[in-house]
């Protein structure tokens, strides 16, 4: 799929001339005539990637990549500045505010599609490295409550069973992956056990969490031993 790029700039003729050469050139464009349209236009559909112009009435560039840095949603989203003006004090206000790319006006449409197109991969990699990093978090995270789960099920660890408090109602899915679990299996050797997803296994891992009152994998295990519901 093509990127989503936002065009703002207030220049009816400029706005429809790079629109036209940006489409020309593989990606899909929307256009705003100021920024407080374009911020009504993000709120619907998140482009990839925005090119704005940073003279413009009402709210200037400066202003709307502000307002985008202070929302969540945008904070990593690439932005390019078009502007008329190429003084190095502009420049130095636009990286500080978070532009990662500033082109002055007159500009080759050639050198403003080889600078999107190089943030896109930017922002690609960026992503998919954050991805990676919190994915590698989780398995860490994981890998270390399977530890102390294991370790809970050792010999010298050996828990106390007590009469459950109250009566807890397990679906017969929900009572396998408890027993898997409290057998230090990670999701992935669940789900490759019951024959189903990583997902489906961590929405009853979730379920399990909510009736048993517990918020990890290693208080739920102690509680189904102690409370003899792991079998």
């Amino acid at each position: 799929m093509s990127a989503q790029l936002l065009l703002v700039d207030d220049e009816p003729g400029l706005r429809e001339a790079v629109k036209e050469y940006l489409q020309e050139s593989g990606f899909k464009v929307q256009t705003a005539s100021n920024a407080r349209e374009g911020w009504d236009m993000m709120q619907h559909s998140i482009p990839d990637l925005v090119i704005s112009d940073i003279m413009m009435p009402q709210v200037d560039g400066y202003h709307f990549l502000k307002q985008m840095r202070d929302d969540a949603r945008f904070q990593a989203l690439p932005v390019v500045f078009l502007t008329a003006k190429g003084m190095t004090g502009d420049r130095i206000q636009g990286y500080q505010a978070g532009v990662d790319a500033y082109l002055a006006k007159p500009f080759d449409p050639d050198e403003l599609v080889a600078i999107v197109e190089n943030l896109l991969v930017r922002h690609t990699v960026k992503t998919q490295v954050a991805s990676e990093d919190t994915e590698n978090m989780d398995i860490a995270k994981l890998a270390h409550e399977i530890s102390k789960i294991k370790d809970l099920l050792s010999p010298r660890n050996a828990i106390t069973q007590t009469p459950p408090p109250f009566k807890i109602d397990l679906t017969p899915r929900e009572q396998s992956v408890l027993n898997l679990v409290a057998e230090g299996l990670m999701n992935k050797e669940i789900a490759r056990r019951l024959e189903t997803s990583v997902r489906n296994v961590e929405k009853y891992v979730s379920r399990l969490f909510s009736k048993t009152g517990t918020n990890s994998r290693t208080e739920l295990v102690r509680f189904a031993l102690e409370h003899g519901l792991a079998k």
